[in-house]
């Protein structure tokens, strides 16, 4: 049985078969024993998105990943979430690593800084403003017309109800743990009820130019 840490747009976690091109964490939020998640949903406000391999380091998902001398196998390390890919993560709420993903991180926090005028942006502070607007950790989603949607920056991902849209190119592109659907036209989600998923934050950093990883389906 697959375990329940794959992440879906609206920040929710998941038991399905797919992985997706991306991993990440919110903390410890795991029971080593059961391999299964604990109640809370979060153990810090740094949600951060990871490459899957990095510099061969193999780890047991939901496992005992942190060495200590008291417990048998180490103690519970991180919560192994995964992605379809970086646009499903920005979505829920999570932003680049420093650690296996200096580079990108650095190019976010500092379109940030840009985006909100801030000399000297740290990822801190990032964190903080994220974790008030993502909806997974209790943010409310503003809601958006049809005719916001070309407004908005190719990479931020709508939802109407239960179903969540990335917007590429002036078309919504329907999201699946799988991949995405055949892009639509924005007039066809005229009339319904969508709110934006992606914290606001971060729709200001890709405005100012953050390219996120798409899968490859959205370009089929």
């Amino acid at each position: 049985m697959p375990l329940q840490n794959r992440v879906d747009p609206f920040g929710a976690i998941h038991a399905v078969p797919e992985r997706g091109l991306f991993t990440g964490n919110r903390g410890i939020i795991h029971d080593p024993e059961t391999r299964t998640l604990l109640r809370k949903r979060w153990a810090l406000p740094a949600w951060i998105i990871c490459v899957c391999e990095f510099r061969g380091v193999r780890r047991e998902p939901m496992g005992r990943n942190r060495p200590s001398d008291d417990e048998p196998g180490g103690k519970a390390g991180w919560t192994e979430l995964f992605f379809l890919d970086e646009v499903t993560a920005l979505a829920a709420g999570h932003r680049p690593c420093f650690f296996c993903r200096r580079e990108r991180a650095t190019d976010f926090v500092d379109r940030f800084g840009r985006a909100f005028g801030i000399a000297e942006p740290r990822a801190p502070i990032v964190d903080k403003r994220l974790h008030k607007e993502r909806l997974a950790s209790g943010g409310r989603p503003p809601a958006v017309t049809v005719e916001q949607l070309g407004e908005l920056p190719g990479g931020a991902m709508v939802a109407d109800g239960d179903t969540a849209y990335a917007l590429r190119a002036g078309e919504a592109l329907r999201w699946s743990f799988a991949g995405y659907g055949d892009p639509l036209p924005f007039d066809r989600l005229a009339g319904r009820p969508l709110r934006l998923l992606t914290p606001v934050t971060t729709v200001a950093v890709l405005r100012q130019g953050y390219a996120p990883a798409w899968h490859p389906s959205a370009n089929t």
